[in-house]
This record gives structure tokens, sequence and C-alpha cells, in this order.
């Protein structure tokens, strides 16, 4: 049995019980920017994830998306993301998830769970000892070109003007299978680890979406870095991850997108318009 994850994952699944009885009834909602969304159950939710971990292993720092900053000098560090896909939970959309992630000083990932409370799946991993889905050993696709893939990416909740990542989703979608928006980095992660997804890729993350599910990919076979290949941390802000089999194949398509080779145009919708009549 492994070091962490048994404790970590009925800490996961505590939270995760928690966040349904909120998603079953009223909640109350705030805004941490314009359209950045905060609500009670995340509060909650990390509140009782910190108390438990900080019983469980003092000597830890914590960090958490929704202000937990504790022991910053730690030989070790979780990253909590207490609800990922708040915008999903605030609107009853059932796709949102508990993320933990122990990284060492050195910025070495050692442990991630993430629990999905409405699919009850927890995926788990520790390094070196690959990575499971509700006990069960997982890996990613095998599937050899991008053109018979199928992604997942995500869009900022706030300053999406500023963000390019619509002419991603646009050029990358005439490339592949598809590309699919569900609202959880984390979980686009974990399905990625899984074979779900075949590639993941998305601008300005932070640390807590990221811990877990990078380690699931990792320990499942795939490859995560940033979008030119280079090695992926934690202060990355991009992360891309695939099978490893399509990752080269993304960084080439990535490269053309960044130079504007070869794109093809946004339909204007003018033209489409006369086109009908």
């Amino acid at each position: 049995m492994t070091q962490y994850l048994p404790e970590v994952e009925a800490i996961a699944r505590e939270a995760g019980a928690l966040l349904m009885g909120y998603f079953a009834g009223h909640l109350t909602i705030e805004y941490k920017g314009d359209v950045d969304l905060v609500t009670e159950a995340d509060r909650a939710s990390e509140k009782l994830i910190v108390e438990r971990l900080r019983a469980r292993w003092p000597e830890h720092g914590i960090v958490g998306e929704e202000g937990t900053r504790s022991g910053p000098g730690a030989d070790y560090r979780w990253y909590v993301d207490p609800l990922d896909g708040t915008t999903n939970f605030a609107h009853g959309y059932p796709v949102f998830c508990i993320s933990i992630g122990l990284v060492r000083k050195d910025e070495q990932i050692e442990a991630g769970v993430l629990y999905d409370p409405t699919r009850d799946e927890m995926f788990s991993a520790e390094r070196g000892q690959g990575a499971t889905l509700n006990g069960r050993p997982i890996h990613v696709s095998k599937t050899k070109k991008l053109a018979e893939s199928i992604l997942g990416t995500g869009f900022p909740s706030h300053k999406r003007h500023k963000n390019p990542n619509i002419h991603f989703y646009h050029q990358i979608t005439l490339r592949s299978h598809g590309v699919r928006r569900a609202g959880s980095a984390a979980l686009d992660l974990a399905n990625v680890a899984c074979g779900r997804y075949d590639g993941f890729w998305e601008f300005n993350l932070n640390p807590w979406d990221t811990a877990a599910g990078a380690l699931l990919v990792q320990e499942a076979g795939g490859r995560v870095t940033r979008f030119d290949g280079a090695p992926f941390r934690l202060d990355s802000r991009e992360v891309l991850a695939t099978n490893g089999v399509i990752h080269q194949e993304l960084i080439t398509n990535f490269e053309e997108i960044f130079a504007g080779r070869g794109l093809e145009p946004l339909p204007s919708p003018v033209e489409y318009a006369k086109s009908r009549s």
C-alpha cells in the first residue's frame, strides 16, 4: 500500500460528500472578479481538506485555491483545489471534482488524488507506482495521429478577450476528431490519464489545477510539457498533456498556430448568411 493515497483518498471522499450536499441544495454565490465565481461550498471544502491534512501531516505546507497558505518553506507542500469546476457546480452542471497534489520542495510531484463525486470516480497516483481509477490501473490511449484524436481544452473565466485559445480551439478542432470544453482542467487531465482523451492543453493554469492531474498523466504513461515541449513546471502557467504518441505532432501544430502559418480562416457570419439566402 502506498504511503499517502489511502488517507488522502478518504479526505477527498469526505470533501466530495460535503460538496454533493451543497450541490443538492441552495447555494450562496459570490464573485472574486467580474465573472470568477466562488461559493460557500468551495470554502467549506477547502476548510475540511486543510484541517484533515494539517492533522495528519502537520509538518507539510498547504496552498489552497481559496486562500490557504501555510508552511512556505516546508519540504513537502499540498496543493488543494477544493472544487475544480465551480462555474459548472454553481449552474447545476455535474462536472466538477476535488484535486489534491503533494509536491516536494524541489517541485517534484509525489502524489495526487482527484475525486469526481458525481460519478464516484477516484483517480490516484503516487510517483513510480502507476495511476489508478477506483483501484484499477489506468493507461493513456494508443491513438497515433492528431487527426484521429479527441482532445480537451479550457477557457478562463475572466479576461477572455486577452486569451488566444479560441484560435487554437478553432485550428485544432479542424485537425482532430474534436475538442471538448468540459470546464474542469483537473478532470481533463484525468481523462487523458485514463484514455478518454488523447490530449489536453490550456493556458494560464495554477498549481492547484495541475499538480494531481499532471502526475496522473505521467504515471499512466503519458507526457506533460509546456506548449513548446519544454519541461512542465507547476509555475509554467500552461500545460500540454497527451498520450505521448501525438505529443510532437501537437507541438508542431502549436508552433504553426503561434507563427500564423497554414491557418484556416474563421468563416464570416455575413458571408454565411448570404450563402443561406
